[in-house]
């Protein structure tokens, strides 16, 4: 017996010392699992694109080591709100997200690429602006398997957008859907999921999605729920509504049974400050009895999106386009002068993207002081600026309080995301002004709210970077640092991570990430991109083999 036990002593101690080579080591990096535990020193062995073995510092060997010295070292982060859906057609980098780190992009806030009919097609052609591509896919899971083999360097995912689907059978007409278009909605929805969707997300703001009321909403989500997706919505409303426009998705997920969570929470406009406790409170009221509802945020305290949204409802109904043949009649374009009402004082609406190459003069002004210069109301130079560039043009709103932005990064349930796309900062890219968070939101958690504020500490933000947005998601072997997971790895310095990106000047890299690994290939290397695209099409809970 004395034997036996000896025997098998042994046998664990040997079974649980690594002999073998593994393809790459991670050597001597301080490990932060993704959990939010403290972290640890240790090895890291990577065999193909899987984490095959950790262990303790300096203990692997490997056909090829990478000497960490030390450095934080952590799951890949998670994008929960990427609009990198085009910026990746154009350049499969990633460079502004994977420079910060970010392993994985998240798409489809509202509108999706798929699933597509030939008429969306044909104005998606259309509507092209600096970057062009062909449309050789046609559902959500054909783009996405798309961008895999064309090339790309972090991993895609989307879920499926209630407008698109609206887009698809109804158009963008302003009534409610007849059971007949529900149902082959439903069915749309259905497809997606099963070709790997992460589940249903609305954008409320927007048509033709703001169209859809909150019972067609239910029933598009119950669909998802069968598949064990989520439920994600840019909201009805941010500031004047926005404790009912919660309401709206709390009652959603409780109907539909679904997991939940609110793009960009945000209280928006300076009145509306005071109102984020009472939507923290709301959310939390909801958790505590069961609804899994969650939030992610970027790290500013300005949103960005088009300035048409100051328009009267009626003005932005069925889409851009006519939108912009409305405004054309002089009576519409003096009905929504008079009868705007702005969501955001004039003085903090910063002008970044335009459609026309003529009025990217105006790019870095804001909406004052081109009225000043054009000596008129603010109201009537906003609409002449939507119809001379005839698009909804791009700006920055400064409508949030850095107060409030601490107290969303410190709630134990909120991940993050850009809002934006991933830029590399030259060429087709830099014609235009952006938010610096494309450039920088991640980072921040590191340096800003982390190293210097102390807000959250490191091992927490890791975590609400990585493992809460992929248990969110029900991502399978990603998220931590786990024997066996997919090898999606950042390094980098905790001294050193900062954002560079600013509103004047945002297509600056972060700095301070020195190594990053994508299913096992190295995608940076001592702070460069290598120009390796071993991104993949990450499917959600629902997918089934096509």
């Amino acid at each position: 017996m004395k034997y036996l036990s000896l025997c098998c002593f042994l046998f664990l101690i040997f079974a649980c010392t690594p002999s073998q080579e593994y393809d790459l080591v991670l050597q001597n990096g301080l490990l932060y699992d993704g959990g939010g535990e403290a972290p640890y020193p240790g090895d890291i062995g990577i065999n193909a694109d899987t984490i095959a073995f950790i262990g303790e510092p300096n203990s692997l060997k490997g056909k090829e080591t990478i000497a960490l010295n030390g450095l934080a070292t952590s799951p890949g982060f998670i994008n929960m709100l990427s609009w990198a859906n085009v910026s990746l057609l154009e350049d499969g980098r990633s460079q502004s997200d994977i420079r910060q780190g970010v392993t994985l992009e998240i798409m489809g806030e509202g509108r999706s690429m798929g699933p597509l009919n030939e008429e969306m097609k044909e104005n998606m052609l259309k509507g092209q602006g600096d970057i062009t591509f062909d449309i050789p896919w046609t559902t959500l899971g054909e783009y996405l398997q798309h961008l895999e083999d064309k090339g790309v360097s972090t991993n895609v995912a989307s879920f499926v957008g209630n407008g698109t689907l609206r887009a698809h059978v109804i158009g963008f007409e302003n009534r409610p859907a007849t059971p007949g278009e529900l149902e082959e909605m439903k069915k749309l929805t259905k497809q997606a999921m099963e070709e790997g969707a992460m589940g249903i997300s609305s954008s409320l703001l927007y048509a033709p999605s703001m169209y859809a009321s909150t019972q067609e909403l239910v029933e598009l989500s119950k669909v998802a729920a069968t598949y064990d997706g989520l439920y994600i919505s840019h909201i009805r409303n941010e500031g004047d509504q926005l404790l009912e426009s919660l309401d709206e998705l709390i009652q959603i997920s409780k109907e539909a049974d679904i997991r939940s969570e609110v793009y960009h929470l945000k209280a928006s406009s300076k009145p509306n400050w005071d109102k984020l406790d009472r939507a923290i409170a709301k959310i939390d009221s909801a958790r505590r009895v069961g609804l899994p509802i969650t939030a992610d945020i970027y790290t500013y305290n300005a949103s960005s999106t088009g300035l048409h949204v100051q328009l009267p409802d009626w003005a932005r109904e069925e889409g851009i386009a006519a939108m912009l043949e409305r405004l054309a009649d002089p009576k519409n374009r003096e009905r929504a002068i008079a009868e705007m009402e702005f969501r955001n004082a004039p003085e903090t609406i910063l002008l970044v993207g335009f459609r026309s190459e003529e009025m990217r003069k105006y790019i870095g002004k804001y909406l004052t002081e081109v009225a000043e210069e054009w000596e008129m109301d603010p109201a009537e130079a906003l609409v002449d600026l939507l119809i001379k560039d005839q698009s909804r043009v791009q700006v920055v709103y400064f409508s949030m309080s850095e107060e409030n932005i601490s107290k969303k990064v410190a709630l134990p349930w909120v991940s993050f995301c850009s809002d934006a796309g991933s830029y590399t900062n030259e060429g087709v890219f830099i014609k235009q002004s952006t938010h610096p968070r494309a450039y920088g939101s991640f980072i921040r958690v590191l340096g800003k709210f982390a190293r210097d504020e102390g807000v959250i500490s490191l091992e927490e933000g890791i975590r609400k970077l990585t493992s809460l947005p992929a248990d969110n998601l029900k991502l399978q072997k990603r998220g931590r640092l786990g024997i066996g997971n997919y090898a999606d790895i950042v390094v980098f310095d905790p001294e050193k991570v900062t954002d560079k990106a600013t509103f004047t000047d945002p297509h600056q890299y972060a700095e301070g990430v020195v190594h990053v690994f994508v299913n096992g290939g190295q995608v940076i290397k001592d702070g460069e991109h290598t120009g390796a695209s071993p991104g993949r099409f990450v499917k959600g809970p629902g997918y089934i083999t096509q």
